[in-house]
């Protein structure tokens, strides 16, 4: 036997024994798997239409956000239905719903042409039906034919009925054959019954879910929106199992945490175009706040009271909006976060719900930054503990002269604090340009000058986002001309602006010890009972400051409560520390692209009790006074809202 024989044969009996085992393991032992994949390519999967989303809840349990379950009718195309089968259920539905949903009229010729062809094939004519035959016209064309010559007098031969059941057949055949068609949404419970009750074939019916408010429009704005379908921005959403007929949370809480709220819809297998369940929808999974309610509707109260009571004072012409914040400064949880919005039409009063303002508009707060003003001057050495100086005006060349609120004598690091002295921090601004004043001074400053503020600012969390759990957070806005009078308004809080969360960061910092802590509203997420997410206390920096200086400037908060400018703001039993803050801007009032009112933005910032902090708290009220207006009196709206939250804070027990 040859050489080339013996591998040829070889080559054979390998062949075959390969062939031989793959027939076997096609045949059995392989053949459940095979019989799998097999099934799983030629079986048909749906989704329900809907499934509950998890519910948000207040720290103690109190369901804020919830769901409500619609009675919904749905048709499922059945194991080969006849056309004159459908026409038959659609006009079983019109009669059972009374003719209560309209038909469209541009349909309505397509769906004549369907119950009377031959009255259709009438309107051709002989030369029309030739150049059909000729192939110079297409079926389409024929068809369009017939509609331009259907009249309204031909079509008005149809019955109610019959117009009415166009409606249903549409639904019954829109989108893919196996597809569920939904029909109607939110049918009351004796329809409901009544169509099921019919045993239509191919229909069915379904609950399924839309978003339920306990507490009407409280906090709306920060809980967010969802959408009935899949928005175009969010397709990439397709890649992770959703669909294009999907909710979807769009804004606030709802679009924060999606990927824990959204729910598993039911799953059904098709088999002979009949649906079988294979497994029942899941609610998503339940978000609880640090939010107590009882707190966050105080608030809410307290904002529209005194804006309300505000407005029957003189000067409060631009007086719109305030906010209110409070949180738990040892650990960053807000528990209750509200901006109320007055509306006036027509001698009717109303008020809007915008919370979420607090995170994207930003506001010049005035003096409540010179807690972070003071710790550029230690840290640069400008001043140190009992620095003092004689308060005055600065007088830089070619510019007015820029003052205190009031001549307030010889001050130090805790007075300046106190009284809210502008020209302490007029004169450390200018040192830490490296500057000694003196009168009509020249001062050129850089972008370096204005960075050492921003820079330690930003350690406090003004100026840069605060890491809270909710999209869309802005950083406030920078200003970008570089001056020396620009630069001793930055120290004073009139130059960059800062959005509400940033000042509740920045009064955190200081209670905490310059330990800067991310602001949050999740506190846990639930599966069921059983927490699966907790809520940790992340540190995201701390302030480059030597304790004993930190200390001064909580000694000067503290003291601006008890004998300085916030002394009527807190009851004096409650040992708090806290800074007032007032900015003079212009603003666009009519909103026609022209600065035209100029206004008094009030703040306040502070925390209690100052040795175990319990609560912080930050109040603005943006235009609160009128500084054009026909009196000098200016409002106290700011300190009225923030007395009686106080008063309800710390009376309770």
């Amino acid at each position: 036997m040859s050489k080339k024989f013996f591998i040829l044969v070889t080559l054979l009996i390998m062949i075959f024994s390969f062939f031989t085992y793959r027939t076997f393991a096609l045949s059995y032992k392989d053949n459940k798997t095979y019989e799998e994949k097999w099934n799983n390519i030629n079986n048909i999967y749906i989704k329900g239409a809907s499934a509950p989303r998890g519910r948000i809840l207040d720290i103690k349990g109190r369901v804020i956000v919830d769901n409500i379950g619609e009675n919904t009718i749905f048709y499922h195309k059945p194991d080969a239905v006849s056309l004159d089968m459908e026409i038959d259920i659609a006009k079983k539905l019109a009669n059972l719903t009374n003719y209560e949903y309209t038909y469209d009229e541009a349909k309505l010729k397509d769906y004549f042409l369907l119950l009377y062809p031959d009255v259709g094939n009438s309107l051709i004519s002989e030369n029309e039906q030739k150049l059909l035959n000729e192939r110079k016209l297409t079926k389409d064309d024929i068809t369009n034919l017939k509609k331009e010559k259907l009249t309204p007098d031909i079509l008005n031969t149809m019955s109610s009925e019959e117009k009415y059941s166009s409606y249903f057949y549409y639904l019954m055949n829109e989108g893919y054959m196996y597809d569920n068609k939904l029909l109607l949404k939110n049918v009351p419970d004796k329809l409901y019954a009544k169509i099921l009750e019919s045993n239509l074939p191919g229909i069915f019916g379904e609950l399924t879910w839309t978003r339920y408010y306990p507490y009407g429009e409280t906090l709306r704005s920060i809980l967010g929106t969802i959408s009935n379908n899949l928005p175009e921005e969010k397709t990439d959403l397709l890649e992770k199992g959703y669909s294009l007929t999907d909710k979807v949370g769009t804004s606030g809480l709802e679009e924060y945490y999606e990927s824990y709220l959204k729910g598993e819809k039911a799953t059904y297998k098709v088999e002979n175009n009949n649906l079988v369940l294979v497994s029942k929808a899941k609610r998503g999974k339940d978000l609880v706040l640090e939010i107590d309610m009882d707190i966050e509707l105080k608030v809410e109260t307290v904002l529209k009271e005194q804006i309300e009571a505000a407005k029957k004072t003189p000067n409060t012409e631009y007086l719109n909006e305030s906010y209110a914040l409070v949180s738990n400064p040892k650990t960053g949880a807000i528990i209750a976060i509200s901006g109320m919005r007055r509306i006036s039409n027509n001698k009717k009063t109303t008020y809007q719900d915008v919370s979420i303002n607090v995170i994207k508009n930003a506001y010049a707060p005035g003096s409540v930054v010179k807690g972070a003003s003071m710790t550029v001057g230690y840290q640069n050495k400008v001043i140190d503990i009992g620095t003092t100086m004689l308060d005055s005006c600065v007088k830089l060349a070619f510019q007015p002269a820029k003052c205190s609120w009031t001549r307030l004598g010889t001050i130090n690091d805790i007075s300046a604090l106190r009284e809210s002295s502008n020209y302490y921090q007029f004169i450390i601004a200018l040192g830490v340009a490296g500057y000694k004043y003196h009168y009509n001074m020249e001062a050129p400053v850089t972008i370096d000058d204005f960075n050492k503020y921003r820079d330690t600012f930003a350690t406090f969390g003004l100026g840069t986002t605060t890491g809270i759990d909710l999209p869309g957070e802005t950083s406030g806005l920078k200003g970008d001309i570089i001056a020396p009078d620009l630069l001793m308004n930055l120290a004073i809080g009139q130059y960059d602006l800062y959005t509400p969360v940033s000042l509740l960061q920045y009064i955190n910092t200081i209670a905490s010890d310059g330990k800067r802590l991310k602001l949050n509203l999740m506190h846990s997420i639930k599966d069921e009972e059983t927490e699966i997410v907790k809520n940790k206390v992340t540190i995201l920096d701390q302030v480059d400051i030597d304790p004993k200086y930190l200390k001064r400037i909580q000694s000067g908060f503290r003291s601006v409560i008890t004998s300085g400018t916030g002394y009527y703001y807190v009851n004096q039993n409650v040992n708090a520390a806290g800074k007032t803050g007032t900015s003079e801007v212009y603003i666009d009032s009519d909103y026609n692209g022209t600065l035209d009112a100029y206004v008094l933005n009030t703040s306040f910032i502070m925390y209690a009790p100052v040795d175990n902090p319990k609560y912080s708290i930050v109040v603005i009220s943006p235009n609160s006074t009128n500084l054009d207006g026909n009196s000098s009196y200016q409002s106290g709206v700011n300190r009225l809202i923030a007395r009686n939250i106080n008063d309800y804070l710390f009376s309770s027990p």
